[in-house]
């Protein structure tokens, strides 16, 4: 029997942010990293809905566009690879802050 493990949304939301870079760099095709970002960002969205509430997921969503869109000019600061795990773990906290840490409790 195999073991159904959930993923915290807080990894799942700051993988997108960095996964969604990566193949963006890596393939050179922005659109593939687009729907990396996008298919994360829908996946952690119903999993902040469901465990934490429309207000959450409301929050959260907003940080997380707000992420993609910020790293762009503070990558012209920092760099894009600091620039990109900066925001995402920004994310990250936010979610485990909002959602994921009171699954642990619960």
């Amino acid at each position: 029997m195999v073991k159904k493990v959930a993923v915290p949304s807080s990894l799942i939301a700051a993988g997108g942010l960095v996964g969604g870079y990566g193949v963006a760099r890596w393939s050179g095709q922005r659109a593939l990293g687009g729907v990396v970002l996008a298919g994360a960002g829908i996946v952690a969205g119903r999993q902040w809905r469901a465990r934490g509430g429309d207000l959450a997921a409301g929050v959260l969503s907003a940080a997380y566009l707000g992420a993609f869109a910020g790293s762009h000019p503070l990558a012209r600061r920092v760099g894009a690879w600091p620039s990109v795990f900066g925001v995402a773990a920004g994310v990250g906290l936010a979610s485990w802050a909002l959602v994921d840490r009171r699954q642990r409790q619960g």
